[in-house]
């Protein structure tokens, strides 16, 4: 892709979120549209991929804070610095030819500022890697990737390793990733003399972009390979086992860095991106780092006070002290029962008791019940309210 095309494309646009969208308003929208566009979901459909890859795209770059920032640099600096100088030139009838290759380079002319510019693009589109290495040989970061995995509520408390099956783009490897038929070689492209890069006259702009003859590899395959069809590139499927570190949520999206596919040339693999989705617990939910559960407690346990077991994940039950007239609902705190935190501590066990009213009584416990009846029949614990009601 040309650097004119990456600096047209409107990532803020692709996820439908204004320039000042915060990091939660534009997690919420790519999560919505990965939804809606990942292929599994949308499986034949070529549309709803590409547009899958936009969307990723786009999050890869407005989710990381130094890109993003790079990315509105960009094309601040194209539409109104760059393009208000070329103005400037034209209507002095001087006119001039602008080389983005030459200025990312810093090769062209203002030296020092083209190093700048270039460090600039460099950093947001090719990772940090400089933009001066072209043709065949380069070394290429490999893919992203996005994968799914379904985890059971304890494992995402406390970490697991998973196993992966990747699908990926790698070298063909029946030629090895050179496109050329078996026993054939390619050859040097005549239109960039293997640079991979040509120059395009836009008026008073000359964009560098990959050769349209050869793709930008730098190469022109005579006779191309009968299984990559002379591309070079092959999908190849490779299981992983990765880890998934504690406490994560259900529904995060876990960076693996170097679990992508691998880069050609030497070049660095890409990363692993894994939405993370988790099956509830029958009896254990969760807020944050903190966990949570609903013990049930008797009449007699809530008002008179009691001592009471309550279960903790993959762990020995835990006593709780309730005291003496606990109200139903009230949740108590049991410290470092919870899920991991990132500084190695954990969150708390919150325990929520629910006075229960049992189904079944013996004559014994109705006529103890009866006699407590009797005994505070002179209480009306609704008198307050039915005031408070009248008085309004």
């Amino acid at each position: 892709m040309s650097t004119k095309d990456y600096l047209e494309k409107d990532y803020y646009a692709v996820l439908g979120v204004p320039k000042s969208a915060t990091a939660a308003e534009i997690k919420t929208a790519y999560r919505k549209l990965a939804r809606q566009y990942h292929p599994d979901a949308n499986k034949g459909n070529t549309e709803t991929e590409e547009k899958f890859k936009e969307v990723s795209e786009a999050y890869d770059v407005l989710s990381d804070t130094k890109r993003r920032k790079e990315y509105d640099e960009a094309r601040t600096l194209f539409g109104s610095g760059l393009g208000g100088y070329a103005g400037t030139g034209a209507s002095r009838g001087g006119g001039f030819n602008f080389d983005f290759g030459d200025l990312f380079s810093g090769t062209g002319q203002g030296g020092s500022a083209g190093d700048r510019i270039g460090d600039l693009f460099g950093g947001l589109f090719n990772r940090g890697g400089r933009t001066t290495a072209t043709g065949a040989n380069r070394p290429r970061r490999g893919q992203d990737i996005e994968s799914e995995v379904t985890m059971s509520f304890g494992e995402s408390v406390e970490g697991s390793t998973v196993s992966l099956r990747l699908t990926s783009s790698s070298a063909c490897g029946a030629c090895s990733g050179t496109g050329a038929k078996a026993g054939t070689t390619p050859r040097v492209c005549p239109t960039c003399e293997g640079t991979g890069a040509a120059s395009r006259n836009l008026g008073n702009f000359a964009f560098s972009e990959p050769c349209r003859d050869c793709r930008g590899r730098g190469l022109i395959v005579d006779d191309p390979c009968p299984v990559c069809e002379g591309s070079g590139r092959g999908k190849s499927t490779r299981t992983i086992q990765a880890r998934i570190p504690a406490g994560v949520a259900d529904g995060q999206r876990i960076r693996l860095k170097a679990k992508g596919a691998p880069g050609e040339n030497g070049g660095p693999a890409g990363d692993l991106y894994v939405q993370v989705h988790v099956k509830p617990h029958p009896v254990f939910g969760r807020t944050g780092e903190n966990l949570t559960v609903t013990v049930p407690v008797t009449f007699p346990e809530a008002a008179l006070g009691a001592e009471i077991k309550v279960p903790t994940l993959k762990g020995m039950p835990v006593t709780l002290r309730i005291p003496e007239g606990t109200p139903n609902g009230r949740t108590f705190r049991v410290r470092g029962r919870g899920a991991p935190r990132k500084d190695g501590t954990k969150g708390d066990l919150l325990v929520t008791v629910q006075v229960t009213v049992p189904p079944h009584l013996d004559d014994k416990a109705r006529a103890a019940l009866e006699e407590f009846r009797d005994a505070t029949e002179g209480i009306d614990l609704r008198e307050e309210l039915i005031k408070q009601a009248r008085s309004e």
